[in-house]
């Protein structure tokens, strides 16, 4: 993690300056919570320390609700995000095989050449490529 992400991820603010920064009630910011959609750290007192990511979330989330959509909507944004993120993930640590490498390089080799999608079928079938 680059250190801007990391002090970013840092849990430094009490739910009482979030709610100035973010000019949302307590409980809004609770029942956002209890949703899953924000998760902040506790400290030793069990109290809620918020990150500057949390902010920005709860921000859109605000963001979210002011266009009209509803907490089903913006959770199914969020799952969306989270399930593409894991996706990038898996593929990032999956090797890859012969075959991915000659797509990889076939579908660069079309994009550079300017080739229309007509000429993709006789380039496929054709031997001498």
């Amino acid at each position: 993690m680059k250190e801007k992400e990391l002090r970013r991820s840092l849990a430094v603010l009490p739910i009482g300056t979030v709610m100035k920064l973010t000019n949302l009630s307590a409980r809004q910011i609770r029942y956002y919570e209890e949703q899953q959609l924000v998760t902040p750290k506790r400290n030793e007192g069990n109290r809620r320390m918020y990150s500057l990511n949390d902010i920005d979330r709860l921000l859109e989330i605000r963001d979210f609700l002011d266009e009209g959509i509803n907490m089903a909507g913006i959770k199914h944004i969020y799952d969306d995000e989270a399930r593409k993120k894991a996706q990038k993930k898996a593929q990032l640590e999956k090797p890859l095989t012969d075959t991915d490498v000659r797509k990889i390089l076939r579908d660069e080799f079309m994009s550079v050449s300017g080739l229309a999608r007509d000429d993709e079928f006789s380039f496929k079938h054709n031997k001498n490529f």
